[in-house]
Formats: C-alpha cells, structure tokens, sequence
C-alpha cells in the first residue's frame, strides 16, 4: 500500500505514521512517495512509480493534495482513499479520526470504488503542441493580470458556439463542477455522471450561460488578446501562459480516476456540510 503526503504538515506526517503502523501490524507492506518517507524512515517512491507498485494509495492532505496524487499517477488506475487533514474536503471524503475505521474494510476486501471522469487538455501554438495534462477538476482560460477582456472563440466539435467575452472560461468535469465552476455560477453534476460544463468567468454578455455537454464532446477553444496575454491552468496547479491565436483542446480522458467510498457519508452529506445545505 502506498502512502502520499500533503508536503510540510506535521499533522498529516503524524497520521502518516499512526498509518503505517497499523499496515505493518496487519502484515501490509508500506511504500511512500516522498513527502512521506521522511516521516516513515522509508525509501521514498515517486508517485508515478507508487501508483504501479501498490493496490491503493492512501493520500493525508486536502483536495489539492489529491488532485496532484491523482494527476501523478496518470493513467494507472490504482484506488486512492483521501483523507482531508482539515474540515471535510469535496474529494478528500475521510476525516483524520475516522482512518482507522475506513482502512479496515480495505484491508478486508470489502470496500467499493467510485470511477470519476477526467479531461485530457492540450494546447497548441502555430500548430505546434505546448504540452498536455490529465485534469480531474477543470480547464481554466483566464486573462492576465494586464489583459483586458478576453475572448474565447468556442468551437465544440468543430461546430461554432460562440465567442465568450469576459474574464475567462472554465471547463469542468462532474467532480470539479464543485470548484471553480460553481463559484462562477456553474451547476452542481452529481460525480457520476459522464459530461462536461462550460462556465463563463464574469462574461460581458450576461446571455452567455453555463452549458452542459455530453461526454463526447471536444470542446476547442482559440484566444483571441486584444492585449497582454492569457493563462491556461489544469486543475489549479498546471498549465501555460498563452499567446493571440493559441488553441486548447479538452475532451474525455480514457484514464478515469478510482476513489474508494467513504464508508462514513455520502455525496450528499459531503454537500450539505461544505455548502451548509439547510443551515439556519
């Protein structure tokens, strides 16, 4: 079993140990990528290469913490268990006392997974590639700090739908529809649905609505600056600065995510208490 470590958190490094601990009285044997080697006084392992070595990751941080154990991991479809070190996290589902609770079924067999959908997106310049990532969250088109409007010539399928202008774009999966997306304004998809969401970031024209797209879609999405630049950013954490004309591409991913469930709450229960559903 792997474990994966949110980097300088002594909280997360104490129940890094507490975890171990409990493996290693079961008979499991331990890896650790390197955040959490330290910690365990272990080899430490890439994440990439943990992800093939082991039968489930057990990642202690936050959802950003995730996010990148799950972008790291790429297309090795290894079940990861999030444990949030915080409040309660949309993707991260396991509190820090209720570990041990969870990790028994685990190691019994008894435990379900849950597949969430991921984007490959790429970007190209003059016909040439930028680069690529998987994103379990979202795509995020945003102008710069010294741009003014920015516009987003949309094309799904290579079909024409429009040209946003405004702020930005957002293409979210049913997972990162909880993230940025809501926060612009975007529909909340249950996880297990296979689709896409197009959010306009503060559009100029207040007609240009979020869209839903069937999962087989491919969305492109060519910059058009009258200034300045633009930035692409997957998932919160990577991404590239892009130029007048760049393009970007998102479409479904053939390597989905595996999260085991959380045998304590369910999807809506994590809604109600990070949204305060019903609260006075």
């Amino acid at each position: 079993m792997g474990i994966c470590l949110r980097p300088d958190s002594e909280p997360a490094g104490q129940a890094a140990r507490e975890v171990a601990l409990r493996l290693k009285e079961r008979g499991v044997e331990v890896h650790a990528d390197p955040n959490a080697a330290r910690w365990l006084e272990l080899p430490a392992c890439p994440r990439a290469e943990l992800a093939t070595r082991t039968e489930l990751l057990v990642v202690l941080g936050g959802d950003g913490t995730l996010l990148a154990v799950a972008r790291e991991a790429g297309a090795v479809q290894v079940p990861i268990l999030g444990v949030n070190q915080g409040a309660l996290g949309f993707l991260a589902e396991v509190a820090p006392d209720e570990v041990q609770g969870a990790l028994d079924p685990i190691l019994a067999g008894e435990f379900e997974t849950v597949s969430r959908m991921r984007f490959e997106v790429g970007a190209e310049r003059e016909g040439e590639p930028l680069g690529g990532h998987l994103a379990l969250n979202d795509a995020v088109l945003t102008r710069s700090e010294l741009s003014r409007v920015l516009d987003i010539e949309t094309f799904i399928d290579d079909v024409a739908v429009t040209t946003y202008h405004g702020d930005g774009l957002i293409v979210a999966t049913p997972t990162g529809s909880t993230a940025y997306s809501l926060s612009a304004g975007g529909p909340i998809l249950h996880p297990a649905l296979d689709a896409l969401v197009l959010t306009p970031i503060c559009p100029h024209t207040l007609t240009q609505r979020p869209i839903v797209l069937p999962p087989t879609a491919c969305v492109e999405a060519r910059v058009i600056l009258r200034e300045g630049r633009a930035q692409l950013t997957v998932d919160g954490q990577e991404g590239w600065t892009l130029e007048h004309g760049d393009r970007v591409t998102v479409r479904r991913s053939k390597h989905p995510v595996q999260f085991v469930v959380s045998p304590f709450r369910s999807r809506f229960d994590v809604l109600r208490s990070k949204l305060r559903w019903g609260a006075d």
